[in-house]
């Protein structure tokens, strides 16, 4: 962004990036987050684990939106790309965390889980937004939104088990996956044409949630 462009951006009210569509699908993302922590601290974990995963659609939706736009500016880029950052952050570190902290009925054995899963986050989306994908369509690591969909099939088998058992379970998932975000392996960036795959699995996964909620 050249002299002329920050200052145009520096007389743009911060509210004018709201009416962005690609921003506009980021914020419903953070909404849906914000809905998914409320529902974990109240303890229903079915619709905390819904929220998430439609965090997810709506974070691979701003980014196809954004490429797909023409005209897009170079300060709407640059504030749209650190709105989804800070979004994530919340989205799939603390979202996560509370789960994980709702989970363990907010036991102190939890925190230092629920530490990990913000602090990963942090370390993960800092690195990104240094140093990028590898290549167009690698990551360095496990994708942070992919702990969320692992995590919504997962919990799918939490009936099966004693509450104590799958507590050990979910702990050990998180951290396992924890060590893949931070790992030197390359991933695979999905995005495009797997929209439509994602879509199918939360719709899917959204019903059968949604019909265990009915159910009880």
């Amino acid at each position: 962004m050249n002299n002329s462009e920050r200052q145009r951006s520096h007389q743009t009210g911060m509210l004018a990036f709201t009416r962005d569509l690609p921003n506009i699908c980021s914020l419903a993302g953070l909404l849906c987050a914000v809905l998914s922590i409320y529902y974990a601290i109240l303890g229903n974990l079915s619709i905390a684990i819904i929220g998430m995963m439609w965090a997810v659609v709506f974070d691979w939706g701003d980014g196809l939106i954004a490429r797909r736009m023409k005209g897009r500016t170079d300060e709407y880029r640059a504030f749209g790309g650190q709105l989804d950052s800070l979004i994530d952050i919340v989205s799939f570190g603390i979202c996560p965390a509370v789960f994980l902290l709702s989970y363990g009925e907010f036991s102190p054995w939890f925190l230092p889980g629920a530490f990990v899963i913000v602090a990963v986050s942090a370390i993960r989306l800092s690195y990104f937004n240094v140093f990028g994908l590898v290549d167009d369509s690698t990551y360095m690591g496990l994708a942070l939104d992919n702990n969320v969909l692992i995590l919504a099939f997962i919990f799918l088998f939490d009936s099966f088990f004693s509450h104590p058992t799958f507590s050990v379970a979910i702990y050990s998932l998180f951290m396992f996956m924890a060590v893949f975000n931070l790992a030197p392996i390359r991933t695979p960036k999905f995005s495009g044409r797997w929209f439509s795959v994602l879509l199918v699995y939360v719709l899917l996964l959204t019903v059968i949630y949604s019909w265990m909620l009915w159910s009880k």
